[in-house]
């Protein structure tokens, strides 16, 4: 069988995430329309009769403007020369521009075998993607391009076949049933976050946390949830909580239902909104609250 690690990296908001969600099967990233959804590396794993594809979803790549973004950053960069493939997520719709061939020259070295998955096919107009190919392969950038639409499930097949044939020959690397590395506690913390980046605005849901107190099953089977929602400044803990906490029932109701739905129980969720001034370039509260570390 062919087996082996892919890592999955492209600007924020390019729909690495969705991609991954839907080659895989199962929902094993959390997905919004804002940048830096993705904070941490996470493995999502599709199993075939003959293949394991072990995907490896990086942060968005994106501007430097705190400590956090800097690590997110190194991570995406430590990803990309450690892995047995590249994919290079790039959102279709938006165009080809210069900066973008730089970037995919960046990581396309030919070091690590690549791919270009050409997204979001759906939702521009069909003749522009042979002008983009081309445009790409004149300015010298050396990886086939597969045009997807993960939506739509448009070429996916495709691509699969492409990524397979290009990992090497060997055993599985995790048992056929496992389809993340990540544990229950993490993946119920970034449902609560995702959430949060659905329903509020602007520069908010980006200067949250997610800190779990309590993750526990009891004995009748029902989940305790207990967790902080940490924010960088006073009138935005004012904000998610909303008149008369109404916000932050909304969003927890939200969460909890997604929550329920993952673990497949019933989810008895506490949920409080703490202030922490501009954790995002602390070092120590960015290691604190589980960035940087490995779980």
């Amino acid at each position: 069988m062919r087996s082996g690690t892919v890592a999955v990296i492209g600007r924020a908001n390019a729909g690495k995430s969705t991609l991954i969600n839907v080659l895989v099967g199962e929902k094993v990233a959390i997905v919004s329309p804002k940048p830096q959804t993705t904070r941490d590396r996470i493995l999502g794993i599709a199993n075939g009769e003959d293949y394991q594809i072990v995907f490896v979803d990086t942060p968005g790549i994106y501007k430097q403007r705190n400590a956090l973004t800097e690590w997110m950053m190194r991570t995406t960069d430590t990803a990309s020369g450690s892995v047995d493939l590249l994919l290079f997520v790039h959102d279709g719709h938006q165009g080809i521009k210069d900066e973008d061939v730089e970037l995919m020259k960046k990581y396309i070295t030919g070091d690590v075998p690549a791919l270009i998955a050409y997204t979001k096919i759906d939702i521009m107009p069909k003749e522009r993607i042979p002008e983009d190919v081309v445009r790409l392969s004149e300015a010298g950038v050396e990886a086939d391009v597969y045009p997807v639409s993960a939506r739509k499930g448009q070429n996916l097949a495709a691509l699969k076949k492409a990524i397979v044939s290009r990992l090497p020959e060997g055993e599985a690397l995790f048992p056929e049933d496992v389809v993340s590395n990540r544990s229950e506690k993490f993946m119920v913390a970034e449902i609560m976050r995702e959430k949060i980046l659905l329903k509020y605005d602007k520069e908010i849901p980006h200067g949250i946390a997610i800190v779990m107190n309590i993750f526990e099953r009891k004995e009748n089977g029902v989940y305790e949830v207990n967790l902080d929602i940490v924010c960088e400044k006073r009138n935005h803990k004012a904000i998610l909580i909303g008149k008369q906490g109404k916000a932050l029932k909304e969003v927890a109701s939200f969460a909890r239902q997604d929550m329920e739905k993952f673990l497949g129980a019933k989810v008895y969720l506490t949920v409080y909104v703490k202030v922490k001034e501009d954790w995002r370039d602390r070092e120590g509260l960015i290691r604190e609250f589980g960035y940087g570390t490995e779980e």
